[in-house]
């Protein structure tokens, strides 16, 4: 899939461009030509893979918080984009529980603040918004959630992710669906991604890095909790993926897709760990009983219609996943920025090959 013709000079917005996933994708973007424009409030981790990888350096960057819409509508009535990417949002289960207003402003508003902004722009642009797998009501199914089915979300986190889907159809069918309709706008719900550069509090891989760097037992929560795991990679080729299919076919205007792992492949947060320690030697974890905020235990996602539409699927097999993951940090334990800056660039020339 050649990518580098769709984005190559065109010019692209990512929201979150500082966060993890926002970091990759902003990387994958320049390495094809694109010209970036990334709209954070701040760096939210320290270490940050955003500011590894120096890409400051190499993007245009606008330091603005999303829940500022004046702010917002001046970005996009200047810059004039081809393509938007909103991945800016309170990403964290745990902390949508002490920051619960917080959560609902960015998440909820943040969306609402970008399509918003849309109804004055006059050029054709392609927006992917990014969501969450934990905006579908959660039934417990083994079967996996499709696109059609009944959104919920009982922790802060997930509620405020379902509102965002709402808001994006109402604004849709209200505003963006007539003849003359310059927008086309499609959201994308992805399952537990784990990769380098994550250095979020209260996720696996991070709170296990962050341990284990300092010869520490790791404390776990759910140890037999099922997770749609992949990898940062797969994700990212699959919202450049989408935005390129939609150009091209615009009666995707409106659709919601899933990007999870094939519904045989996933894992228990223990396989994980059983995993990491192939490439990780003398790690240890140890169970913590108390449990101070509800999680829900079996999560699968139904990845059919990203197949049907958008020729996407799985590339990576779990153990690999978990290797390209544990390798970027022992890289990042050399305390290099250039070899940290080629180890993410390879890992992406690698994960293209496989396209």
């Amino acid at each position: 899939m050649n990518l580098e013709k769709i984005f190559k000079n065109k010019k692209v917005i990512v929201t979150g461009h500082t966060g993890f996933k926002g970091s990759w994708l902003t990387l994958w973007l320049t390495e094809i030509g694109a010209n970036v424009l990334g709209v954070s409030k701040d760096i939210p981790t320290i270490p940050s893979h955003y500011e590894l990888l120096g890409l400051g350096k190499r993007i245009k960057s606008k330091k603005i918080d999303i829940q500022n819409l004046k702010e917002i509508k001046k970005i996009i009535k200047s810059f004039k984009p081809d393509f938007i990417f909103h991945l800016a949002a309170q990403s964290i289960v745990r902390k949508s529980y002490s920051s619960t207003i917080e959560t609902w402003k960015t998440n909820l508003m943040g969306t609402v603040n970008i399509l918003e902004s849309l109804k004055e722009n006059k050029k054709e642009t392609i927006t992917v918004i990014i969501t969450s797998d934990k905006c579908y009501k959660n039934i417990e199914t083994k079967k996996g959630y499709k696109e059609n089915d009944i959104l919920g979300g009982e922790d802060p986190y997930g509620a405020s992710k379902s509102a965002a889907e709402i808001a994006i159809n109402s604004y849709i069918k209200s505003f963006f669906n007539k003849k003359n309709n310059k927008n086309f706008i499609v959201s994308t719900r992805a399952g537990n991604v784990i990769g380098g550069g994550d250095w979020s509090d209260n996720r696996l891989i991070p709170d296990c890095i962050k341990s284990w760097t300092r010869k520490r037992t790791t404390k776990i929560r759910n140890p037999e909790s099922t997770r749609p795991w992949q990898h940062v990679l797969e994700v990212v080729y699959g919202y450049l993926l989408l935005a390129k299919k939609i150009k091209h076919n615009k009666k995707l205007h409106g659709h919601s897709f899933n990007f999870g792992p094939n519904m045989k492949r996933n894992f228990k947060v223990i396989d994980v760990l059983n995993k990491s320690r192939l490439f990780w030697k003398d790690i240890n974890w140890k169970i913590e009983k108390k449990k101070s905020f509800k999680e829900n235990t079996l999560l699968n996602l139904n990845n059919a219609k990203a197949r049907k539409y958008l020729k996407w699927k799985p590339l990576l097999s779990f153990e690999k996943t978990v290797k390209l993951t544990i390798d970027w940090y022992r890289c990042y334990s050399l305390k290099d920025k250039r070899l940290i800056f080629k180890k993410s660039v390879d890992q992406i020339k690698t994960y293209k090959q496989l396209i």
